[in-house]
């Protein structure tokens, strides 16, 4: 059982439970340090935390390239994703640190990111 210096410790008789700890000056507190905060907004990338994937630099792998068919229109959000259009064919490949729900995809010259959701993944 701990002791009486709880405040609102109901199962304690000692009138010291009732009051609240005596007040520290803030010159005796160790200074405490902080996390820096990077605003962020929904849906954009942080680009302090993570680099801006620039399409045109990005490599294919030397082995794990796969073909898939695209399931739906996909309208590209911005210039680092690929716009799809159903039922036609792209080479896709994923990048080490990438996020699992979207893949690199290739159409002839053409790259950028897309959403695994609007593919079927071929052998």
């Amino acid at each position: 059982r701990f002791s009486g210096t709880f405040v609102g410790n109901a199962d304690s008789a000692s009138p010291a439970a009732a009051t609240s700890p005596p007040a520290v000056a803030a010159a005796t507190l160790p200074a405490v340090p902080t996390i820096p905060v990077v605003p962020t907004i929904v849906g954009v990338p942080n680009t302090v935390a993570e680099g801006v994937l620039n399409p045109n630099e990005v490599k294919p792998p030397a082995s794990g390239t796969r073909r898939a068919r695209v399931l739906y229109d996909y309208e590209a959000a911005d210039s680092t994703e690929l716009a799809l259009l159903a039922d036609e064919m792209i080479t896709v490949y994923s990048l080490p640190g990438m996020d699992p729900d979207w893949l690199i995809g290739e159409r002839g010259n053409q790259k950028g990111k897309v959403p695994v959701t609007y593919l079927e993944l071929l052998s």
